[in-house]
């Protein structure tokens, strides 16, 4: 088995979405699959210009040559995707979505109908059926500013031929390293972000007990609130004497 996991966090592996992402791609080396990991923070690749040179001039071939270039056979060839990304405005980090943009050579420019709707066939020699995860961290606490994230990878999923196999998704994810940092009872998050790479690759998606355990409440609302408008006051307050 085969994953290609694309952290999109600014931050890397130093952020709070690889607090989740770390220990899920240890359960699924664990278990047995090998895994790539990239970071679009760091990688060359150019915006697409809608040009349709992949289509029509040169199919299944970017007027580019960037880092897409390494990325191409391994996305086409991946039993599983995972994308990994901070919650910026409703949505993924702009790198992890340029990154999807350029996708474009790995499908046909023709239509074809599945399940009533229009999509693309996918170009000869890329993997169908292979499963996709969402794995995203976001600071506000309410777990429902993950909707329209969550929607969006499950469209993708549709035009990819993949199937969605879970999301891991930790609001208040700052709270989460803090806890962590001052030893509070909270490994157990990372220990469900384990199970869940262990049980996506052997059993092909992640259970919902373990995305609920991965998405549990740390604190109280009214109290994350406060120390999170202490905490920016203060940085504001340094950052003016500074």
């Amino acid at each position: 088995m085969y994953a290609v996991a694309i952290n999109a966090s600014p931050l890397m592996d130093k952020g709070n979405t690889s607090l989740i992402l770390t220990p899920f791609l240890k359960g699924m080396r664990e278990a047995g699959a090998e895994v790539d990991v990239f970071y679009s923070f760091k990688m060359k690749i150019n915006p697409c210009t809608g040009c349709f040179s992949c289509w029509v001039k040169h199919p299944g071939r970017c007027i580019y040559s960037d880092d897409m270039e390494t990325l191409y056979p391994k996305l086409a060839q991946a039993d599983f995707v995972i994308l990994a990304t901070p919650l910026y405005v409703d949505g993924m980090a702009g790198t992890l979505k340029n990154l999807l943009d350029r996708c474009l050579p790995l499908a046909e420019p023709f239509f074809e109908v599945r399940e009533g709707m229009c999509r693309h066939p996918l170009r000869e020699g890329v993997k169908e059926n292979g499963k996709l995860v969402l794995i995203s961290n976001c600071g506000f606490w309410e777990i429902e500013h993950f909707e329209p994230l969550v929607q969006h990878v499950k469209a993708i999923c549709k035009n990819f031929k993949r199937k969605f196999a879970g999301a891991l998704l930790r609001p208040h994810g700052p709270a989460l390293r803090a806890m962590l940092e001052r030893g509070f009872p909270v490994k157990d998050v990372l220990e469900a972000a384990r199970l869940s790479g262990k049980a996506l690759v052997e059993t092909g998606c992640i259970p919902k007990e373990l995305e609920k355990k991965v998405a549990r409440p740390l604190l109280p609302k009214e109290a994350y609130v406060e120390n999170t408008n202490k905490l920016f006051r203060k940085w504001r307050e340094d950052a003016v004497k500074g």
